[in-house]
């Protein structure tokens, strides 16, 4: 059976709100079933067969075809199965995710993978701020699975961030891993003002030198031995971090944020000579 696909026939003005359409809610659903379901556009309701094109039935492998960066909450709490968005995906992609995996070919919008608990989400193009952080006046964060983003995002990515990994290729903006209490971040390109600004635990990833807060306390040159076993556990995914060219074990440690409990850890990469 061919993967259940939503071709868009065309742009809305208005924001649409994709959350009903997840592998676990659309199972058992008939092909009329599923045509009749009213998604939020705006201030109005529109019927899924209104906006897209149905085709296949494959609920456990969900492609949204056309997809442009108004479509908000594609993923929403999905608990098994694949999503595969060809286009761009809107705000909170993958909220609250609690399993299964999430593919997209461009670019994603601010909150991707917020208060994400488990999962596979990879974004192929950029992903913009808050990136698995916590939603507005929350405390936790991302709590579990793995984001890889092979672009930039935008600020405070792992805002309030509890567990899991989050792996970008390209730069991170200002703040990232701000008011993070575990978990690891890795950021291969650069990262902006203050990352770890706040942070209590956890461990940011670094192959640039920082700019740092004044809270961080260097703790000098260190080889690493669970680096290797991180590295290794990078080498199923299709990233430049499973290419063993880029792994390493020799790092410049810096604690803090020592104006919180000082706890976490950002480790840069020792440029070879």
């Amino acid at each position: 059976m061919s993967a259940l696909t939503f071709t868009l026939k065309h742009r809305p003005d208005q924001r649409v709100d994709m959350s009903p359409l997840v592998c676990h809610r659309l199972a058992g659903l008939s092909p009329a079933e599923i045509a009749a379901i009213e998604l939020d556009n705006g201030k109005r309701k529109v019927r899924v067969d209104a906006l897209f094109k149905i085709s296949g039935g494959d609920t456990q492998h969900i492609v949204i075809a056309n997809s442009f960066a108004k479509l908000d909450f594609i993923g929403r709490e999905l608990a098994d199965g694949q999503i595969t968005v060809q286009g761009s995906a809107g705000a909170y992609l993958g909220m609250a995710m609690q399993g299964g995996v999430i593919e997209v070919t461009q670019d994603a919008g601010m909150f991707a993978a917020c208060e994400m608990k488990n999962g596979f989400l990879r974004i192929e193009g950029n992903a913009g701020d808050f990136l698995g952080a916590a939603l507005p006046g929350n405390k936790q964060g991302m709590k579990g699975g793995t984001v890889l983003v092979k672009g930039n995002v935008g600020e405070r990515a792992g805002d309030h961030m509890r567990r899991g990994n989050i792996l970008i290729e390209g730069d991170a903006g200002d703040y990232c891993g701000s008011r993070m209490t575990a978990g690891t971040i890795a950021v291969m390109g650069q990262t902006g003002r203050y990352p770890g600004y706040a942070m209590r635990r956890g461990t940011l990833l670094l192959w640039r030198q920082p700019m740092l807060a004044a809270s961080f306390n260097d703790c000098g040159a260190h080889t690493l031995a669970f680096l290797p076993i991180l590295f290794a556990s990078f080498r199923r995914l299709d990233s430049r971090f499973a290419d063993s060219t880029e792994a390493f074990n020799r790092v410049q440690r810096f604690c803090g944020d020592m104006s919180e409990l000082g706890r976490g850890e950002v480790l840069v990469k020792i440029q070879p000579l």
